[in-house]
């Protein structure tokens, strides 16, 4: 008798005590071992099995050693070949190739107390073969998880009635056909969970099935690829369509060798919707040469999701305007990149129009003169192009209607300087340089650089409102003075600076002496000069404020620091408070 008939007949002998320990006789136990899990699961509600407390659990200690785990999937594996009779490649799978099984299985395994601490690769593997003694486990589970399954997809395909592998004789029948004609045993799980039914064909049928592509020109490898990328073509007859794409692509000059290159056994494939996108391109009027060319050098377009990227690219040009003869011509000079990565391209380019706010009309041209340029470029965020280019999106959406090709100059990773000033800004600040040198301001100084740098408008706008404050009853010296401390007075209007002095003067009772004083309080909006100054005015007739505090002050701190320090300083300061701002917002809305 060899060693490995030897080993099965011992561990065949382990089952006696755990079926029937109340009797020495063994011929009705091996039989009841022998006769299938039915029997065994029934017999099993009866045989309970104490946990183990006095050692370790193995579970957590083959997380923290490799020893431990090795020799736990040792056992496992001597207890699938030698006891459970599994073939020795299947045996190695199922018990080194299914973590989530192999975990489950050792939080249940404890060593025993003593025997030299634990925790030794010989304890480990006599602690998992005593438990499996015992402790037979649903072999189901290690077998899906082998074939690539995960326990929340292969949870529904449990037998209810069946624990041992051995009893579904016709599936490990179709899965042992499968495995001989080359499908990977961790691609068998994608076949058994899209095409269960492969799994009941009675004995030669698959391998008929299989031989039926062959006979359609396919070698064997390619087959098996196939196979394991769309397993639902093994349903039924060959898949007519299947035939109808394989006669197309050998039309179109694509060659079985291609296909065997390009499709993966990871991604699944509609054979009928790659054929619908075959023909919608030789609508648009390509040639089967010039299909077979696009295709050659560029397998994506056909086999990314099946063409159906390539479906909603083809909506997008036509959604964004483009013309066919514009399509055909993006398919013919297709860029060397994913189709998926020019899509999201062209979309991030299309937001990119739509942020600098280009009129829809201007980016249905861009988009249909301009495809495959912004399907190949990765533009920057409008925001980093501003602050690079030192500009506004008005600028820049002009500067893409003038030349759309500069969206290539500010793809990522490229660097992008200012621009040049251009002669009308140069021409301005020349302007302005003039006007405030008239004024006595000095080149290079801060505050002319302030000055430049604060105030907006040309040289004549400013002007102007230099002399509004003059004729408003302030000398040219006292105006520079006040623009040296606050250049941004010019920033308004003369209408605007008139009505400020005059609500300053007239209606607050102030003098031009403060506000030659306090020039900023002219750059401040009328309903919070309103509103700060009649408050403290109301409040210093009451009594509650300083009579002469700093308008600066007044107007300067937030709303919420105003009101703590002096609306709250009086009882009814804040019904007085709310009562004012409704009178001057109505004033300000009629």
């Amino acid at each position: 008798m060899s060693r490995l008939q030897k080993l099965r007949t011992l561990n065949s002998l382990k089952w006696v005590p755990l079926l029937c320990p109340e009797s020495n006789s063994t011929s009705s136990k091996s039989n009841l071992y022998l006769s299938g899990s039915h029997h065994l699961l029934q017999h099993l509600r009866f045989c309970g099995t104490e946990s183990l407390k006095n050692g370790g659990n193995l579970g957590e200690l083959a997380k923290k050693s490799r020893v431990v785990k090795r020799e736990a999937q040792a056992a496992l594996l001597e207890y699938f070949h030698f006891t459970r009779s599994f073939q020795i490649m299947d045996a190695e799978n199922m018990s080194k190739n299914t973590p989530d099984f192999f975990d489950r299985l050792l939080r249940r395994v404890d060593i025993r107390g003593g025997g030299g601490g634990g925790g030794g690769g010989a304890e480990v593997g006599k602690s998992v073969s005593r438990f499996l003694r015992y402790n037979p486990v649903n072999e189901f589970e290690p077998f899906f998880e082998s074939i690539g399954l995960s326990p929340s997809e292969y949870s529904s395909f449990l037998p209810r009635n069946l624990m041992f592998l051995n009893d579904d004789h016709l599936l490990l029948e179709n899965y042992y056909v499968l495995c001989n004609y080359g499908v990977a045993r961790n691609r068998i799980g994608k076949i058994y969970k899209e095409a269960r039914a492969v799994f009941g064909y009675d004995y030669g049928v698959l391998k008929s099935k299989l031989q039926s592509f062959q006979d359609l020109g396919l070698k064997q490898s390619l087959v098996a690829k196939v196979i394991a990328s769309s397993p639902r073509l093994l349903w039924g007859d060959v898949d007519k369509e299947f035939v109808i794409v394989l006669e197309k692509f050998k039309k179109i000059g694509i060659t079985y060798d291609w296909l065997e290159e390009h499709i993966s056994i990871e991604d699944s494939y509609d054979w009928k919707c790659m054929l619908e996108l075959v023909f919608l391109l030789s609508d648009l009027g390509l040639s089967d040469e010039q299909l077979g060319e696009l295709f050659a050098q560029h397998p994506p377009l056909l086999l990314e999701s099946s063409g159906r990227v390539t479906f909603c690219l083809f909506g997008l040009l036509l959604k964004f305007g483009s013309k066919i003869s514009d399509v055909q011509t993006v398919f013919l000079q297709f860029p060397p990149i994913s189709v998926l990565k020019f899509t999201e391209n062209l979309c991030n380019c299309y937001n990119f129009l739509v942020e600098i706010n280009m009129p829809v009309e201007e980016i249905g041209k861009i988009v249909g003169s301009h495809s495959s340029l912004l399907g190949s470029c990765e533009l920057k965020s409008v925001k980093s192009l501003m602050s690079a280019l030192n500009c506004g999106k008005n600028r820049l959406c002009q500067m893409v209607k003038e030349d759309p090709r500069l969206l290539k100059k500010w793809a990522l990773g490229k660097r992008v300087d200012p621009l040049q000033e251009q002669k009308r800004v140069l021409k301005v600040r020349m302007m302005k340089t003039e006007f405030f040198s008239s004024l006595g301001f000095e080149e290079k100084t801060n505050d002319f650089e302030k000055a430049l740098k604060i105030c907006r408008g040309k040289g004549v706008e400013l002007q102007e409102r230099f002399d509004c404050l003059v004729n408003i009853g302030f000398s040219c010296e006292e105006v520079v003075e006040m623009l040296k401390a606050s250049p941004q007075i010019l920033n308004q209007s003369s209408d605007v600076i008139e009505k400020k002095v005059g609500f300053f003067v007239r209606d607050l009772g102030y003098t031009l002496s403060d506000l030659r004083v306090h020039p900023k309080i002219i750059s401040y909006t009328i309903p919070r000069l309103k509103l700060r100054l009649l408050m403290y005015k109301w409040l210093k007739e009451e009594g509650a404020v300083h009579p002469k505090l700093a308008l600066s002050t007044l107007l300067s701190s937030s709303d919420d620091k105003f009101v703590t320090r002096y609306v709250n300083s009086h009882t009814e300061g804040p019904e007085f408070w709310e009562r004012l701002k409704k009178e001057i917002n109505s004033d300000e809305n009629i």
